[in-house]
């Protein structure tokens, strides 16, 4: 058998192709095999080279097409053939991309690895929204966490310590236990008129934002039901938003919370 391969860990970023690190682009340019996940949008993979094979391992809240043990069968597989791979994930590949979970199971098996990290989903959508995640005076902190357990499993966060008023949330997979995870947080101490963005489809045409509180915000992104994975910002800092013509935002702010903020309605 001929020399094992390498497979490459890369970030894809939150969704727009601009911004792909460097590094990305060119490890995706030069690979043999790029093995992507679901939230990998198009205009990424069409960069990949026309020799290069392409497949599918994504996985849906609920329904995974493709195990994580046989993707990483698929990955020691593919290296083992000696191709250069890519694993293409998402945001980084290190926040919540399992991709700790899959260096080290490749690397038990002698194949090598290499990390190319990527803008993750907090960062990529808080910039486009003009969202600063820190902010003096308003947050001193940030913290992100996942709104979902695999499995249905409960969630079983740092619940005191999220609520934590100068601490910046970011939930990821947050959707369907928004409510629980809103009602948590209310309970330890975290005001209910906090404002909360809501985000689906962050960085691309495709952007949706949703403006509320904490006490509202589940029912308010369950009235908009946006397309796509949702990503939430939970603060102060989430009222200071960018406000763009054009731009579709859905407004679930109480009256109380926008006069207390300051803050326009939005058509």
């Amino acid at each position: 058998m001929g020399q094992t391969g390498r497979v490459h860990l890369v970030g894809a970023g939150p969704g727009n192709p601009e911004l792909l690190t460097l590094r990305a682009l060119r490890l995706i340019e030069g690979a043999d095999v790029i093995v992507h996940d679901r939230l990998v949008p198009p205009g990424i993979l069409a960069l990949a080279p026309a020799r290069a094979r392409v497949i599918p391992v994504g996985k849906a809240p609920g329904h995974h097409s493709v195990p994580q043990e046989r993707i990483n069968e698929i990955l020691h597989e593919l290296a083992r053939e000696g191709l250069d791979v890519v694993r293409l994930k998402g945001g980084d590949p290190f926040i919540f991309g399992r991709g700790g979970e899959e260096a080290a199971w490749l690397r038990a098996r002698g194949v090598a690895v290499d990390v190319c990290p990527g803008i993750t989903a907090a960062q990529g959508a808080a910039a486009s929204a003009g969202v600063p995640l820190t902010h003096r005076g308003l947050a001193s902190g940030v913290r992100y966490v996942t709104g979902h357990r695999m499995g249905g499993r409960p969630l079983d966060l740092d619940w005191s310590g999220l609520a934590h008023g100068e601490t910046t949330l970011v939930i990821y997979m947050g959707a369907v236990n928004m409510a629980e995870i809103a009602l948590r947080l209310i309970a330890q101490g975290r005001a209910g008129d906090t404002p909360v963005l809501a985000i689906s489809n962050a960085t691309t045409p495709d952007e949706h934002r949703i403006l509320s509180d904490l006490a509202h915000v589940a029912g308010a992104v369950k009235r908009a039901a946006p397309e796509g994975p949702v990503l939430f910002i939970v603060g102060e800092v989430a009222a200071l938003g960018l406000r763009e013509e054009g731009m579709p935002v859905t407004d679930g702010f109480p009256g109380e919370t926008r006069r207390r903020l300051g803050v326009a309605a939005h058509a």
